[in-house]
């Protein structure tokens, strides 16, 4: 009797599972719809911790009918999350292509994507930290004046560029000791939330920059006792992409913490839609969130590149006190070869559905830019 309520409990476990694997497939911005993308590993562990136990207790009991339904349905999961986790590992083949003979004349540079954590109290190791990575181009979140007072002892030839120092986890900042051509502070949809728009020039030619920290789902803030949804932070995501998109001609790189998973509906629809290409495909997964938390990471700090980028290293590495790891990525520039924007069915009006409806919940939260969907 044990046993056979045992392996119904597990049934019932696995069946909530399934549910929740599933859940973010439905067309909705709700907070605890799309938080269920992230833990695809998790709940791969799960499943096959289920099926391990089931078939354990089956060797004190018979085996049943039922149990193998169960295993097919429970096989058949499994196999659906791996793949949307198989891409992020060496069986798959990499998208952006690696270099390890770097042209003389056109050296390697490296960026440094770091979320500083606000309230970190370990602020002079992590400047220590950062001057020893040595950035061309850093980009830091959560950037306070706490941390802007701080980070006035990076190394004198990282320059201050485009920076918004807010509270409440809002502040960003980009420092670099690249030739900035043009640069640009943009709002595209809510006015809290700061896009940073760079265009800069090396010898391989020029290409634009983009850094961005959209509103992660779940969170409270101070705009509202409600948790947030998603659909300002996709909102963001659509437009900057459409951006890509509309200069496809151009050289991009598109980097930040996007408060999403890499395989999430959202993230791979601002991949088609701008035609930008992941680093980690063919490599690794790069979890860079929670720090504190190793069985509960996700890859939500990303750097996305056009054609006529090429590798040459990529990695994370702990910034103390922070709950993110901050994501490197040493690159070449070879030529400016653009993007190539890959559509599918109807990816230009979802793509369209998000940006309205993002744009419609900062407008009843009473944070909308005043040029909430423009691209210009």
């Amino acid at each position: 009797m044990a046993i056979a309520i045992s392996i119904w409990a597990l049934r019932i476990a696995a069946l909530g599972i399934i549910f929740l694997s599933a859940l973010p497939f439905l067309p909705v911005g709700a907070w605890w719809v799309r938080i269920c993308d992230f833990p695809r590993v998790q709940l791969l562990g799960l499943l096959m911790l289920v099926l391990l136990i089931t078939c354990i207790l089956r060797c004190f009991s018979t085996w049943q009918t039922l149990d193998t339904a169960w295993l097919i349905i429970i096989g058949l999961t499994g196999l659906w999350q791996i793949s949307f986790i198989l891409p992020y590992t060496k069986v798959w083949s990499e998208e952006v292509p690696g270099i390890t003979e770097i042209p003389a004349e056109n050296p390697s540079f490296r960026i440094v994507v770091a979320n500083l954590e606000i309230g970190n109290e370990e602020k002079s190791a992590v400047v220590e930290k950062l001057n020893e990575l040595d950035p061309d181009i850093l980009l830091t979140i959560e950037t306070d004046q706490p941390w802007m007072d701080e980070l006035k002892n990076l190394d004198p030839e990282l320059k201050l560029h485009s920076h918004v120092v807010r509270d409440e986890g809002l502040g960003m900042a980009l420092w670099t000791r690249l030739e900035v051509i043009e640069e640009e502070i943009k709002h595209l949809v809510s006015e809290r939330r700061a896009s940073f728009f760079t265009t800069f020039s090396i010898p391989a030619g020029k290409f634009n920059f983009v850094g961005l920290h959209p509103t992660p789902p779940g969170l409270k803030d101070s705009t509202d006792d409600e948790r947030r949804d998603s659909r300002v932070r996709d909102a963001e995501l659509m437009l900057i992409a459409k951006q890509v998109a509309d200069k496809q001609q151009d050289s991009w790189i598109v980097t930040g913490d996007f408060n999403d998973v890499a395989w999430s509906h959202t993230t791979r629809l601002f991949k088609r839609t701008s035609g930008l290409k992941d680093p980690r495909i063919g490599r690794q997964m790069l979890n860079t969130y929670h720090a504190e938390y190793p069985l509960l990471r996700y890859p939500i700090d990303h750097v996305f590149v056009s054609k006529g980028f090429h590798l040459e290293s990529l990695d994370r590495v702990r910034i103390p006190g922070s709950d993110h790891f901050a994501v490197i990525a040493d690159l070449v520039f070879i030529a400016e070869a653009g993007t190539d924007p890959e559509p599918e069915g109807n990816d230009e009006e979802d793509s369209k559905e998000m940006i309205k409806e993002g744009i419609d919940d900062a407008q009843e939260k009473g944070v909308a830019a005043p040029e909430a969907g423009s691209t210009d």
